[in-house]
């Protein structure tokens, strides 16, 4: 089993928390965590830029003029193109699927990966309890700069949704606020810190174990 310092509201040290080795002490694999990021933006992405090709513009069924005697180049359709106005070659096409099947094996692998990540290069910090927060924006930035989260990057996580927190963290830079059930690797990876509550630990292990 690992282990990890818990802290309170105030920045002080009130115990340690046992950590699950298959969540938190996971071999990373960077080829898989790489794997699921890149599927998961893929299956994210809407495509909405979109030209047509030859066989979607209008008109051009009838041959501009005859193949021979005319002095010009041999064409077969206006729809071509070589055309103003013809079809595009190569463009972009919102009828072509961009997403990518991923496993939840992988997905929930993946993100023990980056929480094992986190772990061992002591960017995840875990606090007793949000409660007893008065939703004010300077007490969370007090707290997390005793946390030595100063102008850093910051998930900040919870076992459960919690207005007050919202309002403490909804007006810090860099940061950003969820719960549990609802991170993956990919929110992992753009934030530095994670801090969370021991309930969003115990979310964590019950989900990916």
């Amino acid at each position: 089993m690992l282990s990890t310092t818990v802290y309170n509201l105030k920045g002080e040290k009130s115990g340690k928390m046992e950590l699950l080795s298959k969540v938190f002490g996971v071999k990373i694999n960077p080829k898989l965590i790489q794997f699921v990021v890149q599927a998961q933006r893929a299956n994210a992405h809407v495509p909405y830029a979109h030209t047509k090709d030859r066989s979607e513009v209008s008109g051009g069924g009838k041959k501009p003029w005859k193949q021979k005697g005319t002095g010009s180049a041999r064409q077969g359709s206006i729809r071509s193109p070589l055309w103003r106005g013809g079809g595009v070659t190569f463009g972009p096409s919102k009828l072509h699927n961009t997403q990518q099947k991923i496993n939840k094996k992988e997905k929930k692998l993946a993100t023990a990966m980056a929480l094992s990540d986190k772990l061992s290069s002591e960017l995840l910090i875990v606090v007793d309890s949000w409660e007893g927060l008065n939703g004010k924006t300077k007490e969370m930035f007090t707290l997390l700069n005793k946390l030595t989260v100063k102008n850093s990057s910051v998930l900040i996580v919870s076992g459960k949704l919690d207005d007050k927190l919202q309002r403490a963290s909804k007006n810090l830079k860099k940061s950003n606020n969820t719960t549990a059930d609802s991170i993956g690797v990919t929110s992992l990876l753009k934030y530095k810190f994670l801090v969370i509550d021991k309930a969003g630990i115990e979310v964590l292990i019950k989900r990916l174990n």
